[in-house]
């Protein structure tokens, strides 16, 4: 599988952008879906994700009531919503895929990864 993120950019803060990530070839729908993020100096952390299905979600804190994560299998795309941005939600943003039946939050659990789009939000 291969992924392809976009939708990052210059955002200020309040605003509402939203990711894309494409999925090549005939298997995504066999894999959990999730989102990443990595601020610099920091750590790469969860953000959100998603099963194979779209019927469960699972939220890092810091995303909770603010960030969206959906699918679309017959498009192969997964998205991130993400509202009310801050500062501090500033860094490169990942999708990754992982073959599990349930989503992880533990990014040497995921399988595949994208190059990476960068979010930055200006106060």
């Amino acid at each position: 599988v291969q992924l392809q993120a976009s939708g990052g950019g210059l955002v200020q803060a309040g605003g509402s952008p939203r990711l894309s990530c494409a999925a090549s070839g005939r298997t995504f729908s066999r894999y959990c879906m999730g989102w990443f993020r990595q601020a610099p100096g920091k750590e790469r952390e969860f953000v959100a994700g998603i099963t194979r299905t779209g019927g469960s979600t699972l939220y890092a804190d810091s995303a909770k009531g603010r960030f969206t994560i959906s699918r679309d299998n017959a498009k192969n795309t997964v998205s991130l919503q993400m509202n009310s941005l801050k500062p501090e939600d500033t860094a490169v943003y990942y999708c990754a895929a992982y073959r599990g039946v349930v989503v992880t939050t533990t990014d040497r659990e995921y399988d595949y990864w994208g190059q990476g789009t960068q979010v930055t939000v200006s106060s």
